[in-house]
């Protein structure tokens, strides 16, 4: 029963499904409800605290229903990706109407197509990863796996990580930064491990390169089958999901810092060193993200057993409400800061 909270997540599909097949304010309504609705109800719903307790973790770390809500993501999202295809080519669309439906499918994208992508590319199993890159590969995100895993969660809470904030970044910036640092240095990551293994960087094992024949292949049969607007208006949804990791990486360690000893190493990663949220709502539709000291003190830990600790810093709201927040720089800046500076005395 634990488990059936996070099949909340349907209503994405739900409400992109409406905006596909509605005209008028309604094309709107995935963002009106992830970004105006779910801000709204955080207000009012008791953050969630509880942990489970060692016997419940040991039961719910083998309840397979978490896994299997994962996996049914990615026929939905296919499924809605040609529904897409289709909607957007629907004939008398206003630019309001098109721009809807596109960000209703940008949605999909970052949270389906990214966000599942990132719990599964965690997975020690292939099959999960592979699940894991085909969601990222309906955002044309895949780089973020070999720099996600190799790079950031060493890298966190520190200024060689190209997803940790600085403070006193503005967010317009740090998607620039963030999303192309990342992707220069997914393939530096995937180069030395091929050459490590004293093979030439353009190899079958060189996932960077296998991603990028993937990623131009899809646009390429996108064209040839659907035409250049279609292609477009995917371009257009896979960065309205790009835009969307990208603020949650920004909110997620911005101004956050690991101390250096004497000889300049990092203490290791701590729960202290990602800011942590415990507003229900956008926690359940994010698959427990919104926990992520925990998911940085142990990356392998499945969504469902992650915790809140009183260590971990704690957001004044959610996810959808904090990235609405950032989109103001000044205000951030006033309240996170100040937060920042209550951390440190």
């Amino acid at each position: 029963m634990k488990a059936l909270k996070y099949f909340s997540i349907l209503i994405l599909p739900l409400v992109v499904y409406i905006s596909f097949t509605n005209k008028g304010w309604l094309t709107h309504l995935p963002a009106l409800v992830f970004f105006g609705l779910v801000p709204f109800l955080e207000f009012f719903i008791k953050p969630n605290k509880n942990n489970f307790t060692k016997e419940e973790e040991m039961v719910e770390k083998e309840n397979k229903l978490y896994t299997y809500l994962l996996y049914a993501t990615l026929p939905i999202q296919i499924v809605f990706l040609f529904f897409f295809f289709d909607a957007i080519q629907e004939p008398n669309l206003t630019n309001s109407e098109i721009f809807g439906r596109v960000f209703g499918m940008g949605i999909m994208c970052g949270v389906l197509g990214i966000n599942v992508g990132h719990e599964l590319g965690h997975r020690n199993n292939r099959f999960d990863e592979f699940i894991g890159e085909i969601l990222l590969l309906t955002s044309l995100n895949t780089h973020f796996l070999p720099y996600h895993n190799g790079g950031h969660h060493f890298n966190v809470a520190t200024p060689k990580d190209a997803a940790t904030a600085k403070k006193n970044e503005w967010l317009f910036i740090f998607w620039i930064r963030s999303h192309f640092s990342s992707y220069l240095k997914a393939w530096e990551l995937e180069n030395k491990r091929i050459n490590e293994s004293n093979r030439f960087w353009f190899h079958h094992q060189n996932r960077m390169v296998v991603y990028t024949i993937c990623n131009l292949t899809i646009l390429s049969l996108i064209y040839f089958f659907f035409g250049q607007f279609v292609l477009f208006a995917f371009l257009g949804a896979a960065v309205s999901g790009i835009i969307l990791l990208e603020t949650v990486n920004y909110i997620e360690h911005y101004g956050l810092l690991r101390k250096q000893n004497e000889h300049g190493r990092y203490e290791r990663v701590k729960r202290n060193h990602s800011w942590n949220s415990d507003h229900q709502v956008g926690q359940v539709l994010l698959f427990n993200l919104s926990r992520h000291s925990d998911h940085h003190y142990n990356g392998a830990k499945h969504y469902q057993l992650l915790k809140t600790v009183p260590e971990s810093p704690q957001m004044p709201t959610g996810y959808p409400g904090m990235m609405l927040l950032s989109l103001f720089p000044p205000l951030w800046f006033w309240v996170m800061n100040k937060k920042i500076k209550q951390i440190q005395s």
